[in-house]
């Protein structure tokens, strides 16, 4: 397994320049090129997305996604014969995530991202390894349990999901009267409904469930059972990058095939995770399970 860094090499002025300053002039992203050209990889992954892609409490890179990018990273350094492949990884955003990977800042984004249609004009992703649904925390105490419910009340989503995008929508094509708040964090988000700011938080089931795992107070808490949408998650690379894509669909293909898959599973989200031994207790759904036995790449929501 290739060893990880416990702590990124760049710090987020240095990110947020990249996005702004774009691809330098004649800038090289040919990823595998510059891999074997530095003996180095750069992973952008989320701080916040348990159990997906988090900080532990040595403020180290675990979860779900990360295991599985580890995986990739050991493909990578095999197939180009490398005696050395260094890692270093960088936080980046949900605004961020996709300008970074673009301009050539990091070469994968390990989190809890969506492959949706309109991002594979900008993105390429490795093949479906989590299927999530976007649902709505709220209080227990204010029953809350449809979006009719939320008429008139304030929202808060992650700035650059498409959570945000869905409730937006949402809220115009039924004129709920909603106030939308977009927040940078979930973390933040989850703030704001905890302290009565926002009446519910639109994100996707998973990372809900997580959040509200690791609360003070869980069971003051519910996710809505209405779905508002299919969330295909990926781990994204660069657009057009076959080669590396390849390496990264073979990979997760032998985890899938070789049933190593299910060890990975049931170490994020059957039994309890760092760093505070919280218990998820999610079985593998029917999507995921499809999706196994019959690996796809698909945007496409209606393909789950």
């Amino acid at each position: 397994m290739t060893k990880r860094f416990t702590k990124t090499t760049l710090i987020c002025a240095i990110a947020m320049e990249a996005v702004l300053a774009g691809p330098a002039s004649g800038q090289e992203l040919n990823t595998l090129k510059n891999i074997n050209a530095t003996s180095t990889i750069t992973i952008g992954h989320r701080d916040v997305s348990m159990p997906f892609s988090y900080f532990d409490d040595k403020k180290q890179a675990v979860g779900y996604s990360i295991d599985l990018c580890l995986k990739i990273i050991d493909a990578i350094k095999t197939t180009q014969k490398l005696k050395q492949l260094n890692v270093k990884w960088l936080p980046v955003s949900a605004a961020t995530r996709i300008p970074l990977l673009a301009n050539g800042t990091v070469d994968m984004e390990c989190g809890a991202t969506t492959n949706t249609v309109e991002r594979q004009q900008q993105v390429s992703f490795a093949l479906t390894t989590f299927v999530a649904s976007t649902r709505m925390a709220s209080k227990k105490s204010d029953n809350l349990k449809t979006l009719e419910a939320l008429k008139g009340k304030s929202v808060v989503a992650v700035a650059g999901t498409t959570n945000l995008r869905q409730i937006t929508e949402i809220n115009a094509q039924r004129k709920l009267g909603l106030t939308i708040l977009p927040i940078k964090h979930h973390n933040d988000a989850f703030g704001m409904l905890a302290k009565g700011t926002a009446s519910a938080f639109v994100s996707d089931d998973i990372l809900l469930y997580g959040i509200i795992a690791g609360s003070g107070a869980p069971d003051d808490y519910e996710v809505s059972a209405e779905p508002l949408s299919v969330e295909p998650y990926g781990i994204m690379l660069r657009k057009d990058d076959a080669a590396l894509k390849k390496i990264a669909d073979d990979a997760i293909r032998a985890l899938f095939k070789s049933g190593e898959i299910q060890q990975i599973y049931a170490k994020w989200f059957l039994s309890p995770v760092p760093p505070a031994n919280t218990k998820l207790n999610i079985p593998m759904s029917a999507a995921l399970k499809k999706v196994i036995a019959t690996p796809t790449d698909s945007g496409n929501p209606g393909d789950y």
